[in-house]
């Protein structure tokens, strides 16, 4: 495991060098979308709901939408201002009965494993929560944003589990329990039986993620059946390369006509700089086309010439010869 966060747990005058891990990795099934034809992972562009442009994430700012739908823009000078902790502290503000804290305020759940030099003061907090049967309530900011957590002892390693604010929890106002319906005593006592009949200790190996198991079982039978898609590489890369390559060149060819004072004769005959370069290299060409096409027909003249004075010459020495 990896480290995501170093401090130190404040505990009263003693500070306990900690690091923290993520206590839980999420196992769910995780599907693709492509496109059903050739296998290819479907893409989504970041795309103005107003002008239907492609915005880059240069241009993407944070916005808190009212709750009568006005948007509101967040500035970067804006988001410095909010109260935020950068502090590495987790601040032990009290210990409250372990029952008091319900389950459905818990979060996310990390380990604290204690520095070699905080591992006496790590085993003395760790006691004293078991020893107390409570919960350490604790401040902490992760990140930026301080939480609520709580420590408590699991498996010899004390276990940070960060908190719901309450405000967070929704209340359940369901109309059809607000009616003062009970169970009979006659009902009670077949429930109270049937409980009795399922009672057990909870055992976490005991139950499996057969679903998870039979996608997995699934796709290694299609592999080895050879039911697979061949998926060519995206071609979004090597578009960006060509892009790429295009503006270096345009790059050139408008610092080859600055230098030349191409861009200023340009921009007097109605045409950019770009432009400018690229009837100089036209007319480059078309020059070097003149020239082959007149050294091809000079050349041609002179083969044409020399053919006509060996035919007079062959002509005159047949005539000597019979004369």
């Amino acid at each position: 495991m990896r480290a995501i966060w170093k401090g130190a747990v404040s505990f009263g005058l003693v500070n306990v060098p900690v690091r923290l891990f993520s206590a839980t990795e999420n196992h769910d099934v995780q599907f693709r979308q492509v496109h059903e034809k050739d296998g290819g992972r479907i893409k989504y562009q970041r795309v103005c709901s107003i002008d239907g442009e492609e915005v880059p994430y240069s241009d993407i700012a944070k916005g808190y939408e009212a709750a009568d739908g006005q948007m509101v823009v967040l500035t970067d000078e804006d988001l410095k201002s909010l109260p935020t902790r950068s502090t590495k502290e987790i601040s032990i503000e009290k210990f409250v009965p372990s029952e008091q804290i319900d389950p459905l305020l818990f979060d996310k759940s990390y380990y604290l494993e204690p520095d070699k030099t905080g591992l006496k003061p790590y085993v003395l907090l760790r006691d004293a929560l078991e020893k107390a049967d409570r919960m350490a309530l604790v401040t902490v900011s992760v990140r930026t944003r301080m939480t609520l957590a709580v420590l408590r002892v699991r498996d010899g390693v004390i276990v940070l589990q960060t908190l719901l604010w309450a405000d967070e929890v929704r209340a359940p106002e369901f109309e059809s329990l607000s009616e003062e319906t009970h169970a009979t005593a006659k009902e009670l006592a077949m429930a109270s039986s049937l409980v009795d009949s399922l009672s057990g200790d909870y055992e976490p190996d005991e139950f499996e993620d057969d679903y998870a198991e039979a996608v997995t079982q699934l796709v290694a039978t299609k592999i080895e059946g050879g039911d697979i898609t061949e998926t060519p590489e995206a071609k979004g890369e090597e578009t960006e390369v060509v892009d790429l390559l295009a503006a270096l060149q345009r790059s050139v060819d408008k610092a080859k006509a600055a230098k030349t004072g191409g861009s200023s004769g340009g921009a007097a005959a109605g045409g950019s700089s770009d432009d400018g370069a690229a009837k100089k290299a036209a007319s480059s060409t078309a020059k070097k086309a003149t020239k082959k096409a007149t050294t091809t027909k000079a050349a041609a003249k002179k083969t044409t010439a020399k053919k006509s004075t060996a035919k007079t010459a062959t002509k005159k020495a047949a005539a000597k010869k019979a004369s």
